[in-house]
């Protein structure tokens, strides 16, 4: 399934793959989200399939809220493979 991102005030449900080759629309709906809104929630629970380059603009998203101090929510169970990524990326740091 295609990627597809439906948006209500600040939430967006996102549907189907994030890959890369959904990349290019996903970058061009959040290019300069934080320019227009302060709290951004991201319902990833229809979220069929992820790979390395879908976290990663996921991880680009999350990085961009924080320089910018803005609120970014990531809701859903989704796909394993992103909480998979983010726990890595928690003990790397516990360890560090």
């Amino acid at each position: 399934m295609d990627l597809q991102i439906t948006s209500y005030n600040n939430r967006f449900q996102i549907k189907g793959t994030l890959n890369k080759l959904s990349l290019k629309t996903f970058n061009a709906h959040f290019a300069n989200i934080f320019e227009k809104l302060d709290d951004v929630l991201l319902d990833i629970e229809s979220v069929e399939s992820i790979d390395r380059a879908g976290v990663m603009a996921l991880a680009r998203l999350h990085n961009e809220s924080i320089i910018k101090s803005k609120k970014l929510s990531i809701v859903g169970l989704g796909c394993k493979e992103l909480y998979d990524h983010f726990k890595s990326q928690d003990s790397s740091t516990v360890a560090a």
